[in-house]
């Protein structure tokens, strides 16, 4: 169950300095909602953030979650009740990622048995299996892995609200892209309250419910839904985060489970030439994606030489953005190959498709008010 949070006046004020990091800010996150701050570096956001779980104390003002003041509570019962994760996943070393999984629901008192269930849960709803990943330790997993595995741990106890403070900010940017589907593809089951930071306001756009623009001294310059901050910023700050392109900007508003997909000649990954180059003819094309036992994409084959393969390149999600989908397109050529919940294949978004949306886009912010 998803918590509200409430900031009423909440300032910071460090020792020895006059003017304070965070000043009077209030706003409320409504439950079972991703709200994101976004804004430059230095200006306030992780120190707001960090407050609600008391990472950092607020030098005055109040924090509610769920209506109950977060003072009232012992600090280690609050955070344990608040999922948190960082950039560089911030993983024990020294343990396996079953243990860094485990970390909270042991220090809450639950069974062995219940843990080692929950650590399987959550690693499978974050898309690693437990069997080849349980017994790793973090130095053998890739950045995109580790991250995962700290989204695992920061939901392993069943927190209501989850802290992310620039978790995907380490990582390539495909990897970025995919981390950023399966935080959307868990929010979606999940439903928790999520305080998001990060200074990429493409990144704020796809994934906030509602982003606050936050100036110096995190003062909200805006406090909206991504629709209403890209058709009419509050000022000429925000509207400098929009920058130039709002109209193509438009396309992260739009998920690629929103559109209709096209569909390729599929064929097992273990067809034979033969049978492959008649499901080509039959269907006069040129082009057979091949699949996997999970019916996962593995490789595209030409009908001229259907043993020579080509690895499936950049893939997209149901969760994805259409401006996620452009840049796949724009990669592989002609068409993206979606993926489903567990990676398995449901179609392809191609480039007309995507083209009709950037004119439609265009459209709307052309008939938006000024």
């Amino acid at each position: 169950m998803a918590s509200d949070i409430e900031l009423v006046d909440v300032t910071k004020r460090y020792g020895g300095t006059k003017r304070a990091a965070v000043d009077s800010v209030s706003m409320t996150i409504p439950a079972g909602e991703i709200v994101v701050f976004v804004g430059p570096s230095g200006c306030g956001k992780t120190t707001t953030m960090r407050m609600i779980n008391r990472l950092i104390e607020p030098t005055s003002g109040k924090i509610t979650i769920d209506g109950a003041d977060t003072r009232s509570l012992d600090p280690d019962e609050l955070r344990r009740g608040i999922g948190y994760a960082i950039q560089q996943a911030g993983l024990f070393p020294h343990m396996t990622v079953a243990q860094n999984v485990g970390t909270v629901p042991g220090l809450l008192g639950w069974s062995k048995t219940k843990v080692r269930d929950r650590v399987d849960e959550m690693l499978d709803l974050v898309g690693l299996d437990p069997a080849d990943y349980r017994d790793r330790f973090p130095r053998q997993l890739s950045g995109g892995q580790q991250q995962r595995v700290g989204v695992a741990r920061a939901l392993a106890a069943d927190p209501p609200v989850l802290l992310m403070d620039e978790p995907f900010g380490a990582v390539d940017p495909i990897t970025r892209g995919n981390l950023q589907d399966q935080l959307l593809r868990l929010q979606s089951e999940l439903g928790k309250t999520i305080v998001f930071v990060t200074h990429d306001f493409d990144e704020a756009v796809k994934l906030g419910d509602r982003i606050a623009v936050l100036g110096e001294q995190s003062r909200i310059l805006q406090y909206d839904t991504p629709e209403a901050v890209l058709a009419n910023p509050a000022d000429d700050t925000v509207a400098g985060f929009v920058g130039a392109g709002a109209s193509l900007k438009q396309l992260t508003l739009r998920r690629v489970r929103e559109v209709e997909l096209g569909s390729a000649v599929t064929a097992p990954q273990d067809a034979d030439a033969t049978e492959i180059r008649r499901k080509l003819d039959e269907a006069g094309r040129e082009f057979a994606l091949l699949l996997d036992g999970r019916n996962r994409p593995v490789s595209w084959v030409h009908a001229r030489n259907p043993r020579s393969r080509k690895p499936v390149g950049d893939l997209v999600s149901l969760q994805s953005t259409l401006q996620d989908a452009l840049e796949a397109i724009l990669t592989e050529g002609g068409a993206a190959v979606v993926t489903g919940k567990r990676g398995e294949y449901v179609g392809l978004v191609e480039i007309d498709t995507v083209m009709g949306a950037v004119q439609q886009a265009r459209d709307d912010h052309a008939g938006a008010p000024a």
